[in-house]
């Protein structure tokens, strides 16, 4: 049920409806205490004598509130008023990733259009950011798609809406994470029989569409099929409905011709890496894709025309770090050596690199 205009929660009072999913109803609002608008997402009323439900709504309050990262929308409260419960949360003016990247946003007309190069990469960066934070805390979102990645005027990416979030267990002030719901990508609920999509289709990685546990690589997957979208202008994973979209999530490849001309060596690599449907050969840890993209030359390469005897970052990494190695026998003075993960990342995509082909485009 949707809330009319200047309806109150406690201290809030309703503005405008910012959207609504199976997720919840989100709001615009004023807090009349502070004097600030907030965003307030409503467990619908459908679902408030729901146990599931009302327990994946505070496992999203839980982890919110165990992140505390420039590029994620920050959480105030989780309150009750009668028999309504609901999230106040950081308002985040802006155009979503989604509208960007679909011509729809404020002040834009026209097509989906790939994001320039240069905006690409640093947004990038910094969803890469927000994410190895949350897994940081044992956070899995599940969820990442354009649609839940905001952007400010200003250039500061706000990833949103972790109501599909896996906690590990211990970790983020959680029971534990998913407790006893179920691996499939489909959630049933009793009092509707609907199937409600435990990610959006087309960025669900192929354990995710299966059925199987996901965990962290998961969102290295919809980071990969995100990047590409980004770099595209449309999906990496499409289709005519949804038992096509995950037919190619689980046995299609994206158009990897599609990538720009200009796209850097390394950048390439990271998106070829996170798109591996075999868990075990993907990226290790999103880490890994965001040590790459702050490299100097992800951020510069796509300005300057690719030198033919140019090395491969991941292989001038390893030289690199073989000779710090090198030195570090040899002098007096202690040289702190490079994350496990960040040295699993570059060995994973050495041993792709001697695995394939050239891909000529």
């Amino acid at each position: 049920m949707t809330l009319p205009v200047g309806t109150t929660l406690g201290g809030y009072e309703i503005i405008a409806p910012l959207g609504a999913g199976g997720m919840g109803e989100v709001y615009r609002a004023r807090d009349t205490k502070l004097g600030r608008d907030v965003a307030i997402k409503v467990l619908p009323d459908l679902f408030v004598n729901d146990p599931e439900r009302v327990a994946r709504f505070q496992r999203e309050a839980q982890a919110l509130a165990a992140l505390n990262h420039p590029n994620i929308a920050a959480i105030y409260g989780l309150e009750e008023t009668g028999a309504t419960r609901f999230l106040a949360m950081e308002l985040v003016d802006g155009e979503s990733l989604a509208e960007r990247i679909g011509g729809t946003g404020p002040g834009r007309q026209g097509s989906p259009r790939p994001v320039p190069l240069d905006d690409a990469l640093a947004i990038a960066r910094q969803i890469a950011g927000a994410l190895q934070a949350a897994h940081d805390k044992g956070i899995v979102h599940r969820d990442l798609k354009p649609a839940n990645i905001m952007l400010t005027a200003d250039g500061r990416v706000k990833v949103l809406d972790f109501g599909l979030a896996k906690v590990e267990a211990g970790k983020a002030g959680g029971p534990g994470g998913a407790g006893r719901e179920t691996q499939s990508p489909t959630l049933t609920f009793a009092a509707t029989q609907a199937g409600v999509m435990l990610g959006t289709a087309a960025y669900m990685s192929p354990e995710q569409a299966k059925g199987r546990i996901a965990d962290k690589r998961t969102d290295v997957w919809a980071f990969g099929c995100v990047l590409y979208e980004m770099l595209t202008g449309k999906r990496a994973f499409g289709g005519e409905d949804l038992t096509d979209t995950m037919a190619a999530v689980v046995r299609g490849e994206p158009d990897w011709n599609a990538l720009p001309a200009d796209l850097p060596p390394d950048a390439r690599t990271i998106v070829k890496r996170c798109l591996e449907k075999d868990r075990a050969q993907r990226l290790p840890d999103i880490s890994v894709a965001l040590f790459l993209l702050n490299e100097p030359r992800s951020a510069t390469a796509a300005s300057a025309p690719p030198m033919a005897t140019s090395r491969p970052l991941w292989k001038r990494a390893a030289v690199r770090d073989h000779g710090r190695g090198r030195r570090r026998r040899r002098g007096r003075h202690r040289v702190e050596r490079p994350s496990v993960a960040i040295d699993a990342g570059r060995h994973a995509l050495h041993d792709s690199a001697r695995r394939r082909p050239a891909v000529h485009e």
